[in-house]
C-alpha cells in the first residue's frame, strides 16, 4: 500500500514525579524500595502487565533496552490484557502479587483512583504538550495519572480491492453496501461490532451533547437519553438493514475475520488491527467515519490512550515511573509503532497510510471520560446498544440505560 510520512502532535519526554507512595497496599506508608536501592545498584525486578498481541514483543524488547541502560533493573513481562487490568489490580495489588507498572485504558483511571490502586503525576508541567485529548483522557479530579503511550481510536477500514472510494456519509455507505450485498451473496458491504464503543459517535459527536458533559466529568449529566442521542441511535439502528445479523453474532473477532478474509468490504476498527491486516497481506485503506445525516463533518469517535500506570502497591514506584516514562521516549515509541502499528503519543514522524487515516479521524474524536461512572456506562450501554441493533425501541433502551448509569 502507499505510505507517506505524517507527524503526530505530542511531546517527546515525560519526566515524572509521584505523590506519596505505598507498600503492602497502605497508601500512607513510605515505599520499602526506592531510588536509593537503584542508586546503590541493588538488583530490582519490575513486573509489567501488558497484552499479548504485539505488546508482549514490545515490552520485552523495551525491557531489554532499558536493562542495558540500567543493568541492575530487570523487566519481567506478565500477560494481563488491557481491559482486564483495572479489575485485576484490585485483586492482586493488595495481595502483594501485582505489577509495578501496568497498561490499562485511560478511561479506567477514575475507578482505579477511587480504589487507591494507582499513583498520580504531581509534576504536571513535565508532561509538556502531548497529543490533544491524551492529557484529558488521564486526568481525574484535577490530577494526571499515568503515561499515555498510544492514542487509540477507530475509523473506517476498507478493502481497496472492493472499494474504490470510501463513502463520506452514512447514506452513501448504506446505498453502496446494499448494492454490494445484492451482487455478492454471502458477503457484506459493511460490518461492525454493535456495542457502546463503536456506536458512540452516533450519540455523542455534537459539542453540546458530549458524554458526561462538555468536560466528560459530570456524572449527573450522562446525556445518554437526550433527544439528540435518541435521534443518533435511530440512525445507527438503520445500519441493520445492510447487516442483517444479530448483535450476538457480531463480536469483534467475527467482524475482524470477515474483513480480513475478504468477506466484508468495510469495517469499523482501530490501530490494533494494522499489524494483523498487514501480516495477512490485505490491500486496505483507512478513512474517517462517514458523516451523519445533517452533519458536514465526519462522525466522531472515542479517543483514549493506552496508558502505563504506576501501581500504588509497588515497592519501587520511582523506578516504575521511570520505566513508564522510558516507554514514551522517541526510540520506544518508534519501536512500538514498528511492532504494533500503534499511534504514537508524542511528537514524532512515522510512515504509514493507515496511521494517517486514524490521525485524521482522531481530529474529530472526543476523549473517553475517565470518571468512575464509566463502569456503569459500559455495562448499561453495551446491553442497550445490542438490543437497539436487534430491533428494540431506541428511547426505551436508552432510558433504561440512563437509569442504570444514574443509580449505579
Amino acid at each position: 500500500m502507499n505510505r507517506k510520512t505524517i507527524a503526530i502532535a505530542g511531546t517527546a519526554v515525560f519526566a515524572l514525579s509521584l505523590a506519596a507512595c505505598s507498600t503492602g497496599g497502605d497508601p500512607g506508608a513510605a515505599p520499602s524500595g526506592s531510588s536509593d536501592a537503584a542508586d546503590a545498584g541493588e538488583p530490582i525486578t519490575l513486573v509489567v502487565w501488558e497484552s499479548l498481541e504485539g505488546r508482549k514483543d514490545f515490552i520485552e524488547q523495551a525491557g531489554a533496552a532499558y536493562s542495558e541502560e540500567h543493568p541492575n533493573i530487570t523487566i519481567e513481562y506478565k500477560n494481563v490484557e488491557l481491559g482486564d487490568a483495572p479489575g485485576q489490580i484490585a485483586l492482586d495489588g493488595p495481595g502483594g502479587v501485582g505489577p509495578d507498572v501496568f497498561a490499562a485504558p485511560s478511561n479506567a483511571a477514575g475507578e482505579m483512583v477511587t480504589g487507591g490502586h494507582i499513583l498520580p503525576i504531581t509534576d504536571t508541567a513535565a508532561l509538556g504538550d502531548i497529543v490533544p485529548g491524551a492529557e484529558a483522557a488521564v486526568t481525574y479530579d484535577g490530577q494526571i495519572y499515568g503515561v499515555p503511550v498510544t492514542v487509540d481510536t477507530y475509523a473506517l477500514f476498507y478493502n481497496k480491492d472492493l472499494v474504490t472510494e470510501p463513502p463520506t456519509t452514512w447514506d452513501e455507505l448504506k446505498t453502496w453496501a446494499e448494492g454490494f450485498n445484492e451482487e455478492n451473496p454471502g458477503k457484506y458491504g459493511f460490518v461492525l461490532n454493535p456495542g457502546a464503543y463503536y456506536s458512540a459517535g452516533f450519540g455523542f459527536s455534537a459539542p453540546d451533547n458530549l458524554l458526561f458533559g462538555p468536560a466528560g466529568d459530570d456524572p449527573a449529566t450522562p446525556n445518554t437519553n437526550t433527544p439528540a442521542t435518541i435521534a443518533g441511535y435511530e440512525e445507527f439502528q438503520s445500519l441493520r438493514d445492510i447487516l442483517p445479523v444479530a448483535a450476538a453474532d457480531l463480536d469483534a473477532a467475527t467482524v475482524d475475520s470477515l474483513f480480513q478474509g475478504g468477506q466484508a468490504a468495510m469495517e469499523l476498527t482501530g490501530s490494533w488491527n494494522i499489524p494483523v491486516f498487514d501480516e495477512a497481506g490485505l490491500n486496505y485503506g483507512v478513512a474517517t467515519l462517514p458523516a451523519r445525516e445533517g452533519f458536514d463533518t465526519p462522525t466522531g469517535s472515542f479517543v483514549n490512550s493506552r496508558t502505563m500506570f504506576v501501581s500504588a502497591y509497588s515497592d519501587y514506584p520511582e523506578e516504575a515511573a521511570a520505566f513508564a516514562a522510558f516507554l514514551a521516549s522517541p526510540d520506544m515509541q518508534q519501536l512500538a509503532f514498528d511492532i504494533t502499528g500503534s499511534v504514537p503519543s508524542i511528537d514524532m514522524t512515522v510512515e504509514s497510510e493507515p496511521t494517517n487515516g486514524l490521525i485524521q479521524q482522531a481530529a474529530y474524536g472526543f476523549a473517553t471520560p475517565a470518571i468512575p461512572a464509566m463502569t456503569q456506562y459500559w455495562t448499561a450501554m453495551d446491553s442497550a446498544v445490542q438490543n437497539i441493533w436487534d430491533g428494540a425501541d431506541v428511547k426505551t433502551e436508552l432510558d433504561a440505560a440512563t437509569d442504570v448509569i444514574n443509580n449505579g
